[in-house]
């Protein structure tokens, strides 16, 4: 079971509902994804303009655990504005803090991000602040009782994997609450990857909903999260300079 805060979930992948090509692909992904959460955008939701379509319209709701995020937020002022809108909506009080520092990157502002992350903790929220590869910054997040770590894999929408497996072991080693990997994941080796290393869970959108067939690619990186957290469990053999033999020689007469 993945536990963040109070909730638990089945399955490790945590999944975006933006971006795919009609609402009718969109609730394929999700279905064959067997995701128990979805992420969206809060200021993509009819909350603000009730005229705009509900892009969540032909999804059960019930079935999954809703996971705001504050993308577009500049400042933490914007970002707990908008987490707050999000639980008087009536969506879920577990949110996704985003505050972009860098708009050519969209890599995060770490110390917006914090603040945010402090305030909404003193709200009640249970926060996953969105964060890149900092392995002190994700400590600090942490000591502030975030209730996860969500470190970028590379900058979101990039599909370039991880490109500091180094960094994101460090994150993983040292923390006491889940780290989901968040951002930049291209393909399901990458998910893997993210797994193996020993993160508790994945977020991706533009991977699934952007490829040549998100309902295929959606069931692939399910696939490949629950083998890459297999193999984690399972324990890989360490890596040697070497060959050695896969066949026992010991007691073997050679002549």
């Amino acid at each position: 079971m993945l536990k963040i805060g109070n909730f638990e979930f089945t399955s490790r992948l945590l999944l975006g509902t933006g971006k795919y090509p009609d609402f009718d692909t969109q609730k394929k992904a999700v279905e064959v994804s067997e995701t128990d959460i979805l992420t969206f955008t809060v200021r993509r939701m009819n909350i603000f303009e009730p005229s705009q379509p509900n892009f969540l319209e032909k999804l059960d709701l019930e079935k999954y655990t809703l996971l705001p995020n504050t993308a577009g937020a500049k400042t933490a002022e914007e970002a707990v504005r908008f987490a707050k809108l999000a639980k008087a909506s009536g969506l879920c009080d577990m949110v996704k803090v985003e505050v972009i520092g860098c708009q050519k990157t969209l890599l995060p502002d770490p110390v917006e991000t914090l603040k945010a992350t402090e305030e909404l903790l003193k709200e009640g929220f249970t926060v996953l602040p969105y964060t890149s590869d900092d392995v002190l910054l994700a400590r600090r997040l942490e000591e502030l009782g975030a209730h996860a770590i969500m470190p970028g894999a590379s900058p979101i929408g990039s599909g370039q994997g991880i490109i500091n497996p180094l960094n994101l072991s460090f994150i993983i080693e040292q923390s006491n609450v889940p780290v989901i990997v968040d951002a930049g994941i291209g393909s399901p080796a990458d998910a893997a990857i993210a797994m193996e290393l020993g993160a508790d869970g994945v977020l991706l959108n533009t991977a699934v909903s952007a490829a040549k067939d998100p309902v295929k690619m959606a069931e692939a990186m399910k696939l490949a999260i629950e083998a890459g957290r297999l193999g984690f469990e399972a324990g890989r053999i360490p890596k040697k300079r070497y060959a050695t033999a896969s066949s026992p020689v010991e007691g073997l007469s050679i002549g």
